[in-house]
């Protein structure tokens, strides 16, 4: 056996037995995993997984105790290439953070540039995907934190830490006719193509779930991971867009205008994804502390013992323009 067969299955296990979602997470092919998982079964002498019709539906009990021992070892094999990272470059400080290019391109630069200059020696180290990929690298220990708008409540083993929230706006080509409405409604909005992200991110599934909610089905005629592609696609006069108010610059986006919606549209609000189990260096404590002053690293490390696994972690309340602050003790006892 291998640690590639190892992750495979830890994987599969974590996206509901599902193949394809482990194999889009991992970056690899669906024929490439069933192939090893059918070579690891062969080697232990009994299935890990139950199968019916060629599909996966559930875990032996033998499976279930492999599985168990795979993610100790994963997680082992994580913290001996952290060791080995900090031997070779004692003098480096670096945080490592999966992340979607709108989040490292509007949410991300100015904390970053905030924190590089009160730690001007710690370096980045941006690794981009989709919401599912982030939680996988944040998960297999490729990176120390992950920020997303996807609040991964599903997975134990991760924490969700609401960092911001903005409201989402619609944005259309400068002399766009939804300009001159004085009010716009689902209905309304409908009429018009639709530039979106991909069905994966949550900005497509709170979106076109506001429609459906309507009874409207919205005309999607592209869909991209980008935000800045979805703008580009508006500006041709391709459609109309439903993105965070972040991702507009009227400073640098001449040529879009936006709409803003109130509670049209659940707002978009990036999160910390952490391990609930991982150590995180000192640096990686200072980074999400320059995010929100208030989540201070005891505090964080009470958080993180918790079992609560939801979207708003245990010992956060809303606070205003910065998303959400950590309660203080007092508040809490109340």
């Amino acid at each position: 056996m291998n640690l590639r067969q190892l992750q495979y299955i830890v994987e599969i296990s974590r996206r509901g037995l599902s193949i394809s979602k482990a194999a889009a997470a991992l970056h690899t092919s669906q024929p490439g995993i069933s192939r090893q998982i059918a070579l690891l079964e062969d080697e232990l002498g009994f299935p890990v997984f139950v199968r019916a019709r060629s599909r996966l539906v559930g875990r032996t009990a033998e499976g279930a105790r492999v599985i168990s021992f795979a993610e100790q070892a994963l997680e082992q094999v994580a913290g001996i290439r952290r060791t080995s990272e900090a031997y070779k470059r004692p003098d480096a400080q670096v945080i490592s953070i999966a992340t979607s290019h709108t989040q490292a391109r509007y949410v991300l630069s100015p904390v970053m540039k905030a924190f590089a200059a009160r730690f001007p020696g710690v370096q980045f180290r941006l690794r981009l995907g989709d919401p599912a990929q982030i939680a996988a690298m944040v998960l297999s220990g490729e990176t120390d934190i992950g920020i997303t708008t996807d609040p991964a409540d599903r997975m134990k083993e991760l924490l969700s830490l609401p960092y911001r929230s903005f409201e989402r706006v619609v944005l259309v080509p400068r002399g766009h006719e939804l300009l001159a409405a004085r009010r716009i409604t689902l209905k309304r909005l409908a009429k018009y193509p639709l530039i979106a992200y991909e069905p994966q991110f949550t900005g497509w599934q709170d979106v076109v779930e506001a429609f459906r909610k309507e009874g409207l089905l919205p005309q999607v005629l592209v869909s991209a991971i980008d935000a800045d592609v979805i703008k580009t696609c508006v500006e041709q006069g391709m459609g109309v867009a439903v993105l965070s108010e972040v991702t507009f610059d009227p400073a640098r986006d001449v040529s879009l205008r936006a709409i803003r919606t109130g509670r049209m549209f659940a707002p978009a609000t990036s999160n910390v994804l952490l391990h609930r189990k991982r150590f995180l260096p000192k640096h990686a404590h200072d980074f999400i502390e320059t995010c929100v002053p208030s989540w201070t690293r005891a505090h964080l490390e009470r958080v993180q013992q918790t079992r609560k696994a939801t979207g708003t972690a245990a010992g956060l309340t809303r606070n205003g323009e910065h998303g959400y602050e950590a309660l203080d003790e007092r508040k809490r006892s109340s």
